[in-house]
């Protein structure tokens, strides 16, 4: 729970009573490797903060095939967006790629504290663009470079996460084919 307002306070004040109210309202959630915290199709009523384990958000096309946008790990909220703000069908999958452990707020007690703490929707509005920037700077990159560029790029980024994915969901995200991905990884080791 530390972790989850430490990580609110880098983006607004909470005073101590405030810091209380949102303890109360988060509850413990454990979702298993393959399973989904939001479906295409269906309304997302949670917003999850990620304390342990790495989600994935991905689509499938008409053939099944399942494509990466990004992945989602410890100390970062997930959650769709539009979805959960405008109570409308999600149009990707939340996937569960490792044992996952959140805390989680219903809609209804996001929508409590955002009634009884000011500035509660500023500290998202922030977050959410601190994560949009920094997606918008990673992605706006692996537009212009090769596949090896990008990769040592995700390994700058994201220290550590390569070694949690699987290979086919991360050669997904960064656009490439499995086996190109694996003779990246021989070539600069």
């Amino acid at each position: 729970m530390e972790e989850l307002i430490a990580y609110l306070l880098e983006f607004g004040h909470l005073d101590g009573q405030q810091r209380e109210l949102i303890q109360t309202k988060a509850r413990h959630r454990h979702i298993a490797k393959g399973a989904y915290f939001a479906e295409a199709g269906k309304i997302s009523t949670q917003i999850g903060y990620v304390t342990d384990g790495v989600f994935r958000v991905c689509y499938y096309d008409k053939v099944g095939d399942s494509f990466t946008r990004y992945f989602v790990y410890e100390n970062r909220f997930v959650v769709d967006v539009n979805s959960f703000r405008d109570d409308k069908p999600s149009t990707e999958y939340i996937e569960a790629i490792t044992d996952c452990q959140l805390l989680v707020f219903s809609k209804e007690d996001f929508t409590q504290l955002a009634a009884l703490i000011p500035g509660w929707q500023d500290i998202f509005v922030k977050i959410t663009s601190y994560v949009l920037e920094n997606k918008l700077k990673f992605t706006s990159n692996m537009l212009v470079q090769d596949a090896q560029k990008r990769y040592l790029n995700f390994l700058d980024h994201y220290p550590g996460l390569a070694n949690r994915v699987p290979l086919t969901m991360l050669a997904s995200y960064l656009g490439i084919t499995p086996s190109s991905l694996s003779r990246i990884r021989k070539k600069i080791t």
